[in-house]
């Protein structure tokens, strides 16, 4: 580190040592630099390295790209987040408009490498365990992008490690440590987003490496074309990193903290540097650091919304304004004045739900009237008549009757416009009701300063006084003085206030059930946020406003207007994904490798990410040997024992603090994080500890004289190569996992040392023969005739008895499980119909699929058995399940699982993954299925569009009242269908 008060103090109070240790002090003592040159730091220019370097770098990045491409093809299907970040590429190409939580560089660059290989964005990824190969999807050239990523993360640990000062043999170690690391391998192989997170990152941390040697070396080296590329390229690798996900902002952290160090350095050095030369270092800093990233950052956003220019699922999260912006989603200019007998749409301000809509659909609770809701697309269903809670009069003084009486008016005289608090009746033109509300609960939100929406009436009811809302204009939210006084399309904002319970038309991001379409609910609330009552028209007709009248229309925003309302959106979904994953992980579990994530399960094999345990345990135990080392230093030096008169002493605090401060900086701000995480975030985290170990070890065998094994550097060569081969080994024994390989029950149970390391023995065969029969017996290859093809053995299973929430720890909560079990329904198998024409002597046994497709397959037997599980899929003994009644609520699920067995009746393995649930990122979170609700500035989930009200037709097939009920599951049971299980993987809400 660079000479500052804090390091010369020690040797300030230190006392002169004995004149018999003189000249052994004076061995290792310091030349102290008249400049803000740093005590024992040489040029370690990476570009000036010996040939023998860039062989041994050749060498290591081949390995790399044989560990990381060793069968990249395989799995041939959807794997965990590959249902994400796939899906983003085939709206990419599309262009159709999607939100999600990560900035958009790492998902382009995915897209290119898929468009640029054929894929032409019709595959959707929606399910883990979609098959690839059918539909021709270049997965491949898509996973290659992360794949080489992880490729040249190996080199580019070895440059740093170089540029630290560490020996050829360290930087080889360190390069090998990164290729044998099981975890960044898994990452590295799909198509996700941390390999290259971790990637960018380790080219920052390379780039500010070197500029900080070239810093350390004084004012010779200031401002020379070295100095200038590595600040240049930290800046670039700054803006990369956070440009890939928001953790980018840890690693600025981290650079910008050692900044502030270098320039605190530069402030005490009165000798050299001037203030003009401090003001040159403090603006190229700014300038490399802050303007250089920053635009960089904010120009991948400029290609994010030249790529995106259509609508699609994201429009939901965003105003009206940015929706505006996007092909065919803009308006027209409308007429800005609203009269009495205008039709109009009405929007809501705050939850982005859409529209106030009603459709020919009765609550099933409550008053049982026709349902109103918030639609967030445009509908017929959303169109209202503003009436008067009296009928206009003609010229001679006489009512003019009719809903159409307001397009009737006289020509001459002033027109009927709508004035803060006048009092309207809302008729809906397509069910002939009027919006209507009365001291009835809601049928979701049974609070009891909620009454519950409805629209209510018939074609000649005047309608009664539950009908009547007033309008109160809120003048601080409208724009203009006229629209603070009467209704302005767009301009006002306004809520509309019950006359007769004095309740506030409200919504919120509650979701209706299946019912009402999971439309947002609309209630009346007495004491609602103000912004969840706020309301504003969007459209707007009337017979008195002509082609002349005044228009409006949406402001477009500009980009940065657009930057700014899309980063409020994606802060604001991230800190909401709250609920619990089956794999997710709090920090205090990562360093320690507590557990994984299961990635994918199927025909008899995994993908599990887990790291390599010997480079976690060993890298995290180089942290805690550098604070203790650290703690040790500062009592010693608050002694005056002088150890920081030692250059390599001073030099092990600083290099392996940096280190270590990374580390810190990408670690525990995830402490202070609600959101779901999971053991990829701390990757990052890992690249400095792993680079720390790395330091530590260099220190120790090469600059301590530590049992002299300074002296002899064979021994600290043969340590790194020890190390290596441990870290091979360990790797070989996980690599199963990684790659989806084959795999037996004794070799996974044998490196299962913990019961938190929650893979599944069980899904692997007993023997590498048996997968080889398995393969011989494929379904595909059984004849299709009707005289040969194999029977099918339906097993009616089980009534999967689940006990969850309780309280009880480890317990998943019952509204998860609920939404899990609706997931994790296995899908039924396609049985054609019996045809009539058909005569059955006996009771007939309807034929299913083959696996290719064709009929043939009878059905011999079914049987039916009830199972006990954990959340963890587990079954549970009578002993147990007597143990848990009482403490945890138990879930019924029907699932019939179908075994194909061939003429000889053996059994024939035929799997298929689970579907995979909805991602928070892209859908938002349903906070109507959580206990604890959150802020109502939350937003709600997307909905699909529906054409002319055909989600409300719909509803109206007969369906079962609840799939939980006793008929619903009768039901189930007894039909036939057709899915194995297998192992669960879902993907992650991540990050």
């Amino acid at each position: 580190m660079a000479r500052s008060s804090a390091a010369r103090s020690p040797s300030a109070r230190a006392s002169p040592p004995p004149s018999g240790k003189k000249s052994k002090k004076e061995a290792a003592a310091i030349r102290r630099p008249d400049d803000y040159s740093s005590d024992g730091v040489k040029d370690n220019d990476i570009f000036l390295l010996p040939g023998t370097d860039f062989q041994i770098l050749i060498g290591v990045t081949v390995l790399a790209a044989i560990v990381r491409l060793f069968r990249i093809y395989q799995p041939s299907s959807v794997v965990f987040d590959e249902v994400h970040f796939g899906g983003f590429a085939s709206k990419y190409i599309k262009g159709r408009f999607f939100m999600d939580v990560h900035p958009p560089l790492a998902k382009m660059l995915i897209t290119l490498a898929g468009w640029l290989a054929g894929f032409d964005g019709e595959f959707d990824f929606k399910e883990i365990g979609k098959d690839y190969l059918e539909p021709k999807v270049p997965y491949v050239a898509m996973r290659l992008l992360p794949a080489i990523c992880g490729i040249l993360l190996v080199p580019t640990m070895y440059l740093t490690l170089k540029a630290a000062n560490c020996r050829t043999s360290t930087a080889l170690m360190g390069a090998g440590l990164i290729i044998f690391e099981n975890g960044l391998l898994t990452q590295a192989r799909l198509i996700l987003l941390d390999s290259p997170l971790v990637a960018a990152t380790a080219f920052t941390a390379l780039a500010f490496t070197a500029f900080s040697n070239q810093h350390e070396q004084g004012p010779s080296k200031a401002f020379s074309p070295s100095w200038w590329f590595w600040l240049f390229t930290t800046g670039l690798g700054l803006g990369i990193t956070v440009s890939i996900k928001w953790v980018g902002l840890f690693t600025i952290a981290w650079v910008g903290a050692l900044t502030l160090v270098q320039l605190w350095v530069l402030l005490g050095d009165t000798k050299t540097v001037t203030l003009r030369i401090l003001a040159k270092h403090f603006v190229a800093r700014v300038f490399c650091l802050i303007i250089v990233p920053a635009t960089f950052y904010m120009a991948m956003f400029g290609i994010h919304f030249l790529c995106l220019v259509n609508p699609g699922d994201g429009d939901g999260f965003m105003s009206s304004e940015f929706q505006a912006t996007l092909n065919s989603k803009g308006m027209q200019d409308v007429p800005v004045d609203v009269l009495l007998g205008s039709s109009v749409t009405i929007r809501h301000v705050n939850t982005q739900g859409g529209y106030l809509h009603s459709h020919p659909l009765m609550y099933p609770t409550g008053s049982k009237q026709q349902q109103i809701t918030l639609y967030p697309h445009k509908d017929h269903n959303n169109i209202w008549l503003l009436e008067n809670q009296t009928q206009p009069l003609d010229s001679a003084g006489e009512p003019i009757n009719g809903t159409d009486a307001w397009n009737k008016l006289p020509e001459s005289g002033e027109l009927p416009y709508i004035r803060d608090g006048a009092v309207l009746r809302l008729f809906h033109p397509s069910t002939q009701r009027r919006l209507h509300s009365h001291d009835v609960r809601p049928p979701v939100t049974e609070a009891d300063w909620q009454n519950e929406v409805s629209a209510y009436g018939y074609e000649g009811f005047d309608g009664d006084a539950n009908d009547y809302f007033r309008v109160e204009i809120v003048k601080k939210k409208s724009d203009g003085a006229v629209a603070k006084e009467r209704l302005r399309t767009i301009e006002t904002k306004f809520r509309l206030v019950h006359v007769m319970t004095g309740c506030v038309l409200f919504s919120h991001k509650v979701k209706l059930p299946d019912w009402a379409s999971e439309q947002q609910e609309v209630t009346c609330a007495r004491g609602g946020s103000v912004p969840n009552s706020l309301w504003y028209i969007e459209a707007n007709e009337h017979p008195l406003l002509g082609a002349d009248s005044e228009k409006v229309n949406y402001r477009r925003p500009g980009f940065f207007g657009k930057f700014i309302e899309l980063h409020e959106v994606m802060w604001k979904t991230n800190a909401g994904l709250v609920e619990s994953h089956a794999y997710d992980s709090r920090p205090s579990a990562w360093p320690i490798l507590r557990r994984g994530i299961n990635f994918w399960g199927k025909q008899h094999r995994q993908i599990y990410l887990i790291g390599n345990p010997f480079i976690w345990w060993t890298s995290t135990a180089a942290i805690a040997v550098y604070v203790l080392f650290k703690g040790v230093a500062v009592l010693r030096w608050q002694r005056s024992c002088g150890d920081y008169n030692n250059a390599v002493f001073k030099r092990f605090d600083y290099e392996i603090g940096t280190s270590v401060l990374g580390w810190a900086l990408h670690y525990f701000p995830f402490y202070l994080m609600e959101r779901q995480l999971f053991l990829h975030h701390y990757f990052p985290a890992l690249y400095f500890a792993v680079i720390a170990f790395c330091q530590v070890y260099d220190f120790t065998t090469a600059r301590f004289g530590v049992f002299r094994i300074k002296n002899n550097p064979l021994l600290g060569k043969a340590g790194a190569m020890t190390i290596l081969a441990i870290s091979a080994v360990v790797f070989t024994l996980f690599a199963p996992l990684a790659y989806g390989n084959t795999w037996t029950k004794a070799e996974c149970k044998r490196v299962q040392l913990f019961g938190t390391w929650d893979w599944d023995c069980n899904t692997f065969l007993d023997s590498y023969a048996d997968y080889d029969k398995l393969n011989t017996q494929s379904p595909a290859a059984v004849p299709t005739t009707a005289a040969a093809a194999p029977p099918v053995v339906q097993e009616q299973a089980p009534v999967a008895d689940i006990p969850v929430g309780g309280g009880e720890h480890g317990q998943i909560p019952i509204e998860q499980a609920q939404e899990q079990l609706k997931e994790e329904q296995p899908q039924e198998v396609q049985q054609p119909p019996v045809e009539p024409e058909q005569v059955h002597t006996q009771a007939p046994v309807a034929p299913i699929l083959a696996a290719d497709g064709a009929e043939g397959q009878q059905v011999l037997s079914r049987e039916e058995r009830v199972e006990y599980r954990d959340q963890d899929g587990n079954i549970l003994n009578a002993e147990q399940v007597e143990a848990l009644r009482g403490k945890v609520e138990f879930k019924t699920r029907y699932e019939t699982r179908t075994r194909l067995v061939d003429e000889a009746g053996n059994e024939i393995s035929e799997e298929s993954a689970p579907v995979a649930p909805p991602h928070p990122d892209v859908e938002g979170v349903d906070q109507s299925t959580k206990q604890n609700l959150v802020a109502d500035e939350a937003l709600p989930k997307s909905v699909d569009p529906s054409i002319e009200g055909e989600r409300e037709k719909e509803q109206s097939r007969a369906k079962p009242a609840s799939e939980g009920s006793e008929a619903t599951q009768r039901a189930e049971a007894e039909e036939a269908a057709a899915a194995p299980p297998t192992e669960e993987a879902a993907p992650a809400a991540e990050e």
